[in-house]
């Protein structure tokens, strides 16, 4: 059954990430300049890149398996360093031992191990969360576009923002009959219409798994 909008995603972008794993388009792509999709703009209401920073209003990424981290604490090198999730979710340091990460935001994961590290130490401790890179969330591409594929889901993205990232549209591509499957669902995307400021109930947030076609 044809949908034309969706729920929103559960996973947003992280309001503090220092270094997400961008996916910006490179300036040098060779697509027209009339079928680059706009990084911004009335049209695309929430038409970011999904490398760029965040505004107020996108939720924190949500750390899951797999995924890479930075952990500093402040004047601890033997504390500090880059550890992965493991497919259960969980993270290893010194003095605390394994700690839950699936399903924390960077500032929450940062809180439980300085609350954890406050054993050890006379004074609070100064613990730094990064999200190096993203292995537990992604979207995909395909059809008509410069630069297709995998893309890691850094932050709360819609399909104008996936769009944006792709280095635009190929001469022949069909952008009225753009299109999102979710596993068995599909919903319907006019990027002329959206990109025009109609329709913009199109312009779905992307969730974990998505795929975007663009007919050709």
């Amino acid at each position: 059954t044809n949908q034309n909008a969706g729920a929103p995603a559960s996973q947003g972008a992280p309001a503090s990430q220092a270094a997400p794993v961008s996916q910006a388009a490179p300036a040098g792509q060779a697509a027209a300049a009339s079928n680059q999709p706009p990084p911004s703009g009335k049209g695309a209401a929430q038409g970011r890149a999904a490398g760029a920073k965040p505004d107020n209003g996108r939720k924190p990424y949500v750390i899951g398996p797999l995924d890479v981290l930075q952990i500093k604490v402040w004047n601890n090198p033997n504390l500090s360093g880059t550890v992965a999730v493991d497919s259960d979710g969980l993270i290893s340091m010194s003095l605390i031992g394994e700690i839950k990460a699936d399903g924390l935001t960077q500032r929450q994961l940062k809180d439980k191990i300085g609350e954890r590290l406050r054993d050890f130490f006379n004074n609070n401790p100064d613990v730094d969360v990064t999200v190096l890179k993203v292995n537990s969330k992604r979207y995909f591409v395909y059809g008509g576009v410069g630069r297709g594929g995998e893309f890691p889901l850094v932050e709360e993205t819609t399909v104008m923002d996936a769009l944006a990232n792709t280095a635009g549209f190929k001469d022949f591509a069909n952008k009225k009959k753009i299109y999102i499957m979710r596993g068995t669902q599909r919903f319907n995307f006019n990027y002329l219409d959206v990109s025009k400021g109609k329709q913009l109930e199109e312009n779905i947030v992307l969730q974990n798994g998505d795929r975007i076609y663009v007919p050709e």
